[in-house]
This record gives C-alpha cells, sequence and structure tokens, in this order.
C-alpha cells in the first residue's frame, strides 16, 4: 500500500519571490487600479467643457475633481479597518462594484449635481482599490523585490494619466463628454467579473468593530480643510459695487467657517485615533508616525501630491483657455510625459532595490522643482507648445524619480502589522494634498484672472496672470522636497518575514 501523498509546493518565480497564484491577483489588482486612475485623469481636461455644457463656473467644475479626491480622502483612512477586518476577495468585488456603479451614473447624469454624486461614488471605490493594491504587495513581495513591484505600480499610475487626458481629448471633441465614462464602463466590468473568479484571500482578518464617531470626524474634517481651500480665490472675483462687497464677505466668512470646523475636527479624529490605539481599535492606527523615515516619506509624498495635482489640473486650462490649444491636442501635449513616467518605473524600481533612495530621490526633487519653477516664470500668453511639452516631460521625470522610492521606502519602514493603516495614511496624505492643491491653485487661477479682466486686461492676458499666479504657488510650495530628498533612506530588508498564504 503506498504512502501518503504530498501536494506539490506553488512555484515560485525568482524574479519576485511571488507564486503563480499571487502573481495573478496583483495583477488583476493593477488592472483595477488602472481603471481607477485612468476615470480620475479624464477630467482635467473636460472641465473647460463642462463648463461650457452644463453652464456652470471653472471653481464649481473642479468639485467634479476635488470631490472625488476629498471622498478619497475621507474613505481611505477608513480601509485601513476594513483591509483588517474583512477578506481581500470581499474588499476588492465591493470597490468595483461602487466604481462600476458610478461610472454608469455618471454616463447618464442629466446634470452637475448628479455628475458630482456619480464621481463621489466612484471615489469610494477607488479609495478601498488603492490601499488594498498597495497592502496586498508589502505583504506578499519579499522585501528585497518591493522596488521592483512598486516599479510596476509606477506604469499603472503613469500610463493611465497618459491614456486619460489624450483619450478625454479625443472623445471630448468627437462623441461628447459621457463617453468619457462609457469608455471606462465595459473595463471596469470585465474588471469586477475577473475579480471575482479569481481573487482570493491573503492573510488573516479581526472581528474589530468600526468606530463610528472617527469615520464622522475623518469626515468632517478632511471635508471642512479643502472646501475651505476651495475658497481662497473668490474673493479675489468679485468686481466692485455693494454686491460684490456683501458676496465677499459671505465667501470670507463660508471660508474661515470651513477651516475652523475642519480643523477642529480633525485635531478631534487624531486625539480619538491615540485613545482608540491603546486598545488596538483604531480607525487609523496613528503608531506608524513612530517610525521618523516614514513620517518623512509621507510629508515629501504630501507636498509633492499637492504641486502635482493642482499643476496638472491647471495647465490643461492654461493650454485651452489662454493659448486656445484643442482638447485633443492638449491630451497628447502631455503624453509624452505621463509615459515616459510609465516605461521608467521598471528601472527605477530596480534602482531602488539596488541603491537606494538618495540616487532617484535627489535628482528627482531638483528636477521636479525646477521644472515648476519654469513654468511659474516662462509661461504667458505666447508660450510654444513646444516648450510645454519639453518642461512637463522633464517634470514627469522628476516625479518619476520621486514616487517609487517614496511610496516603497514609506511602507517598507513599518512592522507587518501597521501595512494597511501605512497604506491608508499614504493614500490619505497623498489625496488631501492633492485635493487642496487642486482646489487652491484653480481658486487662485480663477480669483487673478477675473481680477485682470475687472482692471481691464483682454482675456489671454488675464488667463496668463491667473496661470503664472497658481504655477508660482506650486513652486513655492515644492521648495521643501529638496530638502527631504537627503533625508529619507531606504528601509533594511527584512528577509525573516514570510509572504502569507492564498486562502
Amino acid at each position: 500500500m503506498s504512502g501518503p501523498t504530498t501536494a506539490p509546493s506553488p512555484v515560485v518565480s525568482s524574479a519576485t519571490g511571488l507564486t503563480g497564484e499571487q502573481t495573478r491577483i496583483v495583477w488583476l489588482l493593477l488592472a483595477a487600479a488602472f481603471v481607477a486612475i485612468l476615470n480620475e485623469t479624464t477630467m482635467g481636461i473636460a472641465i473647460a467643457h463642462l463648463v461650457d455644457d452644463l453652464g456652470i463656473t471653472e471653481v464649481q467644475a473642479q468639485w467634479l475633481t476635488t470631490a472625488f479626491m476629498l471622498t478619497m480622502a475621507v474613505v481611505i483612512p477608513v480601509t485601513g479597518f476594513l483591509l483588517r477586518r474583512f477578506t481581500t476577495r470581499q474588499v476588492f468585488i465591493t470597490a468595483m462594484t461602487l466604481f462600476t456603479v458610478g461610472t454608469a451614473l455618471a454616463m447618464l447624469a442629466p446634470g452637475f449635481v448628479v455628475l458630482v454624486v456619480a464621481r463621489v461614488v466612484q471615489a469610494m471605490g477607488t479609495a478601498m482599490m488603492m490601499p488594498l493594491l498597495m497592502t496586498t504587495l508589502m505583504t506578499i513581495v519579499p522585501p528585497a523585490s518591493r522596488g521592483r513591484m512598486m516599479g510596476r505600480v509606477s506604469i499603472v499610475m503613469s500610463l493611465a494619466p497618459a491614456i486619460g487626458p489624450a483619450m478625454s481629448g479625443f472623445v471630448l471633441e468627437n462623441l461628447g463628454w459621457r463617453w468619457n465614462f462609457g469608455i471606462v464602463l465595459p473595463i471596469a466590468i470585465a474588471s469586477l467579473v475577473a475579480g471575482t473568479v479569481w481573487v482570493r484571500n491573503l492573510g488573516e482578518t479581526t472581528h474589530a468593530p468600526v468606530d463610528v464617531l472617527s469615520v464622522v470626524l475623518s469626515a468632517l474634517g478632511f471635508g471642512g480643510i479643502v472646501y475651505g481651500l476651495s475658497q481662497i480665490g473668490g474673493a479675489a472675483g468679485h468686481g466692485g459695487g455693494a454686491a460684490a462687497e456683501a458676496a465677499q464677505t459671505a465667501q470670507t466668512t463660508s471660508l474661515t467657517v470651513s477651516l475652523v470646523v475642519g480643523v477642529v475636527t480633525l485635531a478631534l479624529f487624531f486625539w480619538r485615533q491615540v485613545r482608540l490605539q491603546r486598545i488596538d481599535d483604531a480607525l487609523l492606527d496613528l503608531r506608524v508616525f513612530r517610525s521618523v523615515n516614514f513620517s518623512l516619506a509621507v510629508a515629501q509624498l504630501g507636498v509633492l501630491s499637492l504641486a502635482f495635482f493642482g499643476t496638472i489640473t491647471v495647465l490643461p486650462l492654461y493650454m485651452q483657455r489662454v493659448l486656445e490649444i484643442s482638447a485633443s491636442d492638449t491630451g497628447l501635449a502631455v503624453l509624452p510625459g505621463a509615459l515616459l513616467m510609465g516605461f521608467a518605473g521598471p528601472f527605477i524600481g530596480r534602482v531602488y532595490d539596488a541603491r537606494g533612495t538618495q540616487v532617484l530621490l535627489v535628482p528627482g526633487a531638483i528636477i521636479a522643482v525646477a521644472m515648476l519653477w519654469v513654468f511659474a516664470l516662462t509661461f504667458t500668453a505666447t508660450t510654444p507648445l513646444w516648450l510645454i511639452v519639453v518642461c512637463q516631460t522633464l517634470l514627469s521625470l522628476g516625479l518619476a524619480l520621486s514616487f517609487t522610492p517614496l511610496f516603497t521606502a514609506s511602507l517598507g519602514s513599518l512592522e507587518r502589522r501597521f501595512y494597511s493603516y501605512g497604506s491608508a495614511v499614504v493614500g490619505t496624505v497623498q489625496q488631501v494634498g492633492g485635493a487642496a492643491g487642486v482646489a487652491v491653485m484653480i481658486a487662485v487661477m480663477s480669483g487673478v484672472t477675473v481680477s485682470g479682466t475687472d482692471a481691464g486686461m483682454d482675456a489671454a492676458s488675464a488667463g496668463a496672470a491667473g496661470a503664472h499666479a497658481a504655477f508660482l504657488l506650486a513652486a513655492i510650495v515644492s521648495l521643501p522636497i529638496i530638502v527631504g530628498a537627503f533625508l529619507i533612506r531606504k528601509p533594511a530588508d527584512d528577509a525573516g518575514e514570510s509572504a502569507p498564504p492564498v486562502h
């Protein structure tokens, strides 16, 4: 009688250290993240068309981007808890279902309000997907290969923005803004079906209850701050007269109240998390900030996100409104930079694994800051298109050299039990920084443009002045990242931690 048989060991790739099952899950998560980011990046070029089609202002239209990013910032802190409470499969299906429903609603939206609601639903799904991807990678990928895998994430995070504006420009001129969502919808459905069939669970789950008060405080805190920031530019462009003065006073009051509510409730949120983490029940465990390297990397990401997302939102408006470049040509103009970011991702990841952070972060920070100053000092009402393409491509190179090492070094600085919380913190800071950047830079551009028009400037000159003010703000804000680039280190590899099995 033969002895007992043993199941064959799963085949592990020598390049990544992952089994075939784990590799398939990673690629499914990357595909889903690609769809979500593709959707997020179609709005920048569409804003000018939506202003005309829906009869709204540019400040209102930017809420299609800001509301999306703000919702992510509110939901992402919850994902640290969700990823510990529910299985990988449950979180994936929920995220993709929300994203798919939101995409369908956006395509059919009868007006601006419903469109904003649809963007919020989409953002709820996207908010779950990104931390799920990052936590999964940190959990199953051996430390020595993390840079390479994060390089693949960089491909997704770069190619989607590359395709998004170009696709959006073509769609806007030939099919209409609804088809920006119509093209994404079948891809989202396919990702949902594939994930439902193939995604399995990774790691273990817990049964801790969600703290509802923490969710409310988080929403009020981040919401109040970003809404208040979005009001900054409006007060400068009301013109003269009693009505304009009354409008300016009301807007100043709204700004002040929103910021005060946001700061106070966010402070209460942080206080409550410190209390709850003593019994391991925090919605967002702030012990991740005990790592100095993590804190520095997250701060760097926040500043980069503020400058980057604000700039890539203002740039299409500047090109279309001031230089009168078509939507399709605007999309093509940003394509080389985004493609460069994507194709450089794997190479940058390998350099990180072999050489660490500073060889990438220092030149990346210098290039990014230098290009933002070029934007601020040289872009006028007559700037040639070729100069914009060159500068935007170099800016993308600087960002590519920064994002992969920052993501990897930040999460790699944490213990395994804090990966989900660390991913949530990284995503929250990135989205709040981006939302603040979009809100403030659009508001500043709009306010300065209106003030210039009221002062008798022609439309092109007033628009160029508004863009100059916005780019100058981004350039000034970005200066600290040069210092930060010298301080962030690659964490020591923890080879003793083994990846969990797939269930």
